[in-house]
């Protein structure tokens, strides 16, 4: 394993899936949530219009090509949510947090945000992983929103998720290996023994959410379209991270009742 997994696999932490209550929610149905608890994602939310869609492009479009003129890549937009306030704005928008906030409760913190930006003809996927197994955080609350920036489908190498296998805890994994091409670095093997995967296909502009114990990877990028999608880490407060990993959080909604979490100011850098 990569120095970095084994440091995390080291680490006190309660991994387990822990269902959402599923009274009186505002934005989404109960049986949404009951879904949720079951299948452990959701998606097909829209949550931005076409103008908004077209801006969070052309922000983000930015963003990724001043990192590929840098030589750093389209993955490498990670945790720059206390840098940038287009992913800060993102990160607290509030068509997005009005269905977090009926998973996670009404502090709501956004730890972490990350874009997933495949390039036409990238031969990279991401395989079968869980991610609460690279995460330095206790107990496995995390839920993770994958916002759409291009449209998502099969052709480009759209995310895939393992329906239920969130429930069957922390699965052991291997480190990828190189032929595997995969963005990150960890590999269920047999992972399909849990279930028939379900493509999560979003048109610009929608979500999905899903659980961070639930398997999920992608395919590479055969088409000649690009596929971005930005994810949002949110958590409750009572979540307790390791290594300083609470320094550039978001109190996104609510308060922190447990004076954890940072609480960054909206950058000034577009």
């Amino acid at each position: 394993m990569s120095e970095h997994d084994v440091k995390v696999s080291q680490l006190e932490r309660e991994l387990r899936f822990f269902p959402v209550p599923v009274s009186n929610p505002k934005r989404l149905t109960t049986g949404e949530l009951a879904f949720f608890n079951e299948q452990g994602y959701l998606s097909g939310f829209r949550v931005f219009n076409q103008e908004e869609v077209n801006l969070n492009r052309l922000k983000s479009d930015a963003l990724l090509e001043r990192f590929i003129k840098e030589g750093k890549g389209s993955y490498a937009i990670d945790r720059y949510q206390d840098r940038f306030a287009t992913i800060y704005d993102l990160a607290t928008a509030p068509s997005i947090l009005d269905i977090v906030e009926d998973i996670i409760g009404p502090n709501i913190i956004c730890w972490a945000t990350h874009y997933f930006c495949k390039m036409p003809g990238d031969d990279m996927g991401v395989s079968w992983h869980q991610d609460c197994s690279y995460w330095a955080l206790t107990p496995s609350k995390t839920v993770t929103v994958w916002l759409a920036i291009d449209n998502a489908d099969r052709e480009n190498g759209c995310m895939r998720v393992i329906p239920g296998s969130h429930l069957q805890g922390h699965l052991s994994f291997r480190e990828s290996d190189a032929g595997e091409r995969n963005v990150l670095t960890q590999t269920i093997p047999g992972a399909e023994a849990f279930g028939r995967p379900v493509d999560i296909e979003l048109k610009a502009g929608e979500i999905s959410l899903h659980s961070d114990l639930l398997v999920h990877g992608s395919l590479p990028n055969r088409s000649k379209r690009r596929r971005c999608g930005l994810t949002l880490r949110y958590c409750p407060p009572d979540v307790h991270a390791y290594w300083d990993w609470n320094k550039v959080s978001i109190i996104a909604r609510g308060t922190d009742p447990t004076g954890h979490w940072a609480n960054v100011r909206r950058p000034e850098e577009q």
